[in-house]
């Protein structure tokens, strides 16, 4: 407990090795950023600019990956490209553990954010410059370099921080195939729970949080000069028919698709292989958890209690913060505080965050104290994680809402819980559910923020995940992460459903009034 000032930071970089770990951290980044966003780009050209038939259904697929934790690509990538890989031969000498599977791996889980991203901002593009361009005769590859690319150039940044961030931080994956290819994300790891040295911990965490804070704040910019840039006479863009532009399309999703469907199919097929690669006669062995771990099913059954608490407490605390910042009177010095507070765990690596939680909540003298080990710091820790995202959506869609309701409800001598409960709340139904799901999916999926707080009686799924690839289980560790993505997809079925019912409910006075 004594203060000793930057004498941590000076003995972590006199022990050396600093210089290769940033550097190699920055180049995975860095070299995941780069294809993310070049092969991010072309999926929502060909999702935006073609008419090619079973768009939905190719962008479900595109984004599927945020539906499972990052340690599955990283599995799967083993299976495939590993020493006994089914696929080994197409790299020669070069080795699956290291910097390409890490870039292989980021790759993967961290492209429906960049393509999310890219597919919002071609889809605002304004058909004007298009209908010009092609009057006066330019050529469509012309079009794409004067007006596609330039249209799209703030969400490419965006996109480009937001994946470089991810990847910077990521945890799972480096983890599971990094081999001796040491990254900060996984030096945080060894250094806590390999040395039990707590402070080295938290000093790679303060420096970890460096390039995210930069490329955060970098984010935050762009952000603000892209909405500037927006216009009130922009018309929406129509692609024409063209089968050349189709097949153009197909050529550029191919790769991906293939590239995301190779990596699930693989953590499914795997799964239920008795032996790899020795017995591949299926079965349900590796489901078996209880073999392989100690708490079995039980890690399974904790990840869903603490997802369900994390989707329930936090989407009430989200709305209703929201609903107070944008819908009520409030002072602007308090409002200005809590959005920066509310942005602020956005450029947090999570392995940061839990570290603190540890220090913080593990303090003898703390009067929470007696949080510490339970589902409640779990849940504590993950809402604050993932609370910008869920914020950002909520204040976007109650600025959506006509401020006259507040007026008219007051005009009537009506109470603004009053007016909460009866027209504010039906109208947000389908962002409430958007942020539940995302919350749910997160809380189901994450290493890095609960890594350092779970216990024996707390563990959850994506914990023994990664204990039992420690193990050398890995396939029942590609069965646990399967479970965790189809429980993951069932909650967005669950939400779809829904969203379509309690949506056709709400909006039922819209069609009384026509």
């Amino acid at each position: 407990g004594v203060f000793v000032g930057l004498t941590n930071f000076k003995h972590y970089l006199a022990t050396g090795g600093i210089e290769v770990t940033l550097a190699n951290s920055l180049m995975v980044s860095l070299a995941s950023t780069a294809i993310v966003l070049f092969f991010g780009f072309m999926a929502a050209w060909a999702l935006t600019r073609t008419r090619l038939p079973g768009r939905p259904l190719v962008r479900t697929l595109l984004t599927f990956p945020i539906l499972a934790p990052s340690l599955l690509p990283a599995i799967s990538l083993v299976y495939l490209f590993g020493q006994q890989g089914i696929l080994k031969p197409l790299l020669g000498e070069t080795s699956i553990h290291g910097p390409l599977g890490i870039i292989l791996g980021s790759c993967f889980w961290t492209f429906p954010h960049a393509l999310m991203i890219l597919l919002t901002s071609l889809s605002h593009a304004d058909g004007r410059h298009y209908e010009a361009a092609e009057s006066l005769k330019a050529s469509p590859w012309r079009i794409f370099w004067t007006v596609t690319v330039p249209s799209a150039r703030y969400g490419l940044v965006s996109a480009g921080f937001v994946v470089f961030t991810l990847v910077m931080t990521d945890f799972g994956v480096p983890k599971v195939i990094g081999g001796q290819f040491n990254v900060l994300a996984t030096d945080i790891y060894k250094q806590v729970i390999g040395q039990q040295r707590f402070e080295m911990g938290a000093v790679i965490g303060v420096i970890l949080l460096f390039p995210a804070i930069l490329a955060f704040a970098a984010d935050r910019w762009v952000q603000k000069k892209q909405s500037a840039s927006l216009t009130a006479r922009a018309i929406t863009y129509v692609p024409p028919r063209s089968a050349r532009r189709d097949l153009l399309g197909m050529a550029f999703l191919t790769p991906t698709l293939l590239f995301i469907c190779a990596i699930i199919g693989m953590a499914v097929y795997a799964s239920f292989v008795t032996f790899w690669p020795y017995n591949l006669e299926l079965s349900l062995a590796n489901y078996q958890f209880s073999k392989f771990d100690g708490s079995g099913w039980e890690a399974y059954r904790n990840s869903l209690i603490m997802a369900v608490l994390t989707m329930l407490v936090g989407t009430t605390v989200v709305y209703f913060n929201a609903w107070l910042i944008e819908r009520t009177s409030q002072p602007k010095l308090f409002t200005t505080v809590f959005q920066l507070l509310a942005l602020l765990p956005m450029a947090v690596p999570g392995l940061a965050l839990g570290l603190a939680y540890v220090f913080f909540f593990n303090h003898p003298d703390n009067p929470l104290n007696g949080l510490y080990g339970t589902f409640a710091i779990l849940v504590i820790c993950t809402l604050v994680h993932f609370y910008s995202v869920s914020h950002l959506t909520t204040v976007t869609a109650l600025k959506q809402l006509d401020p006259e309701f507040e007026s008219v409800g007051e005009s009537l001598k009506s109470s603004r819980l009053r007016l909460l409960r009866s027209v504010t709340l039906p109208l947000s139904i389908p962002t409430i559910l958007d942020v539940a799901l995302y919350l749910f999916v997160n809380a189901m999926t994450t290493v890095s923020a609960v890594v350092f707080l779970y216990s024996p009686e707390t563990r959850v799924a994506s914990i023994a995940v990664l204990a039992m690839d420690e193990a050398g289980h890995i396939a029942p560790a590609a069965a646990m992460a399967v479970i965790i993505m189809l429980t993951c997809a069932a909650a967005k079925l669950i939400q779809g459903a829904l969203g379509y019912g309690l949506g056709l409910r709400a909006n039922r006075w819209r069609e009384l009034a026509r």
